[in-house]
């Protein structure tokens, strides 16, 4: 399923200095870890109903922190197609031979997403074919096929106004059969009516007739449909074109980065100026949502690299390193951190427990455990934050142990 390296572009010394390769953008594999780590947090609360506003989706238009989490990941996706490819490709690597690579790591990250969806039982009335996994896997294959062709910042900011103008040409003027046409017949974005929730349900009919699984992850709707695809490639290709704006030369890193963080302010700016028309929204992946969240992941990047990458890394202080350290662990392992999430999950979820207070109804060990320790008296936002924390620390260790012995998976 992926192959072992045993070397790595981070690494820690005896005196507690975290080493990287020279030329490592190490802002972006630090804002990987966040990412990771907050979509952790975000995933498993300890009480849903309880957990503060900002670490929970939004239901439907509108955007929290946690709405932020997948976009920073995809966008940074990107970001790691530049970083990898570029360099090989200016050294004369064969860009059937990167192509390769691309496809099998794509369809890698694809068939563990199918794993996890029927376990722990392996159901195969279980199988879930859309998924976060999936939409990283072919996004990665489109944007790095892409960029093994299309090198440059302008004709890839084209082919990204070009996947979010055409989103909201669909999701804007084109009638759903049976419903009829948008702000019209009925509300623009209306959360089963809309275009890319009835092409999920007939796409899901259609696999349910022929090989008799998958589902959708809201029964009605997924939010990591086939029609949202389209602008979450324009995610990963800002990525891109951020990165390759990072390896600009002819200028000085701090102004390099000032003028990335304008960039990202820009963004921030347009996707608010369209959100009167096509909203903010993460569960369609609308464009707005894209230049507005693209945006933030820029201003956070340059903030990042101005603090971390503006002079040489060994020579930052200890405390830096100490405070970057958890997040290049868990950046450096990211797939891995997030599906071991997912197991830790499943396997706490495998026995499961009466609830006294509701009679025929059980509950698993995580929610078991929660209610006996952390919310023993009372669940609270700050109980159900506790108890997350806890679990997001019981996967840096399962991802650190990978980190101590120098194993870094790459699918």
């Amino acid at each position: 399923m992926s192959t072992v390296a045993a070397t790595h572009p981070a690494a820690v010394s005896a005196g507690g200095q975290v080493h990287v390769k020279p030329g490592r953008i190490v802002s972006a594999d630090i804002l990987r870890g966040l990412t990771i780590a907050l979509m952790i947090l975000v995933n498993t609360p300890g009480d849903g109903r309880a957990a503060y506003h900002q670490l929970d989706h939004i239901p439907w238009n509108g955007w929290t922190i946690t709405d932020l989490v997948f976009p920073t990941f995809l966008f940074l996706v990107g970001c790691s197609i530049v970083f990898a490819l570029q360099g090989r490709l200016e050294r004369g690597e064969s860009k059937g031979k990167l192509a390769a690579k691309i496809v099998r790591r794509a369809a890698t990250i694809f068939a563990i997403d199918l794993i996890l969806s029927i376990m722990p039982t392996f159901h195969y009335s279980r199988l879930r074919i859309y998924g976060v996994l999936t939409r990283i896997a072919v996004v990665y294959l489109v944007a790095g096929l892409t960029f093994l062709y299309v090198r440059r910042i302008r004709p890839l900011l084209a082919i990204t106004a070009l996947c979010l103008v055409t989103y909201w040409i669909l999701m804007r003027y084109v009638p759903t059969p049976g419903f009829g046409h948008p702000t019209v017949d009925f509300p623009i974005l209306d959360p089963d009516k809309n275009l890319g929730a009835w092409l999920d349900r007939h796409i899901m009919a259609f696999l349910q007739r022929t090989i008799h699984t998958g589902h959708l992850y809201e029964r009605t709707r997924d939010p990591e449909g086939v029609l949202s695809t389209i602008p979450s490639l324009g995610t990963a290709f800002l990525g891109c074109c951020t990165a390759l704006w990072m390896r600009r030369p002819g200028m000085t890193l701090k102004k390099n980065r000032l003028y990335l963080m304008g960039f990202g302010v820009c963004s921030i700016i347009l996707g608010k100026l369209w959100n009167p028309f096509l909203p903010i929204n993460k569960k369609v992946w609308t464009s707005s949502y894209v230049l507005f969240c693209a945006g933030i992941a820029m201003v956070l990047l340059s903030l990042l690299s101005m603090l971390v990458d503006e002079q040489s890394w060994k020579d930052r202080p200890r405390w830096m390193h100490a405070a970057a350290w958890p997040w290049l662990v868990f950046g450096s392992n990211a797939i891995f951190a997030y599906a071991i999430a997912d197991i830790w999950e499943m396997i706490f979820n495998f026995w499961h427990f009466q609830d006294p207070s509701r009679p025929g109804r059980t509950y698993g060990l995580f929610h078991w455990g929660y209610l006996h320790t952390v919310a023993a008296h009372g669940s609270t936002a700050n109980t159900s934050l506790v108890y997350s924390l806890c679990f997001v620390g019981l996967c840096f260790f399962s991802t650190w142990l990978l980190w101590r012995n120098k194993i870094f998976l790459k699918v």
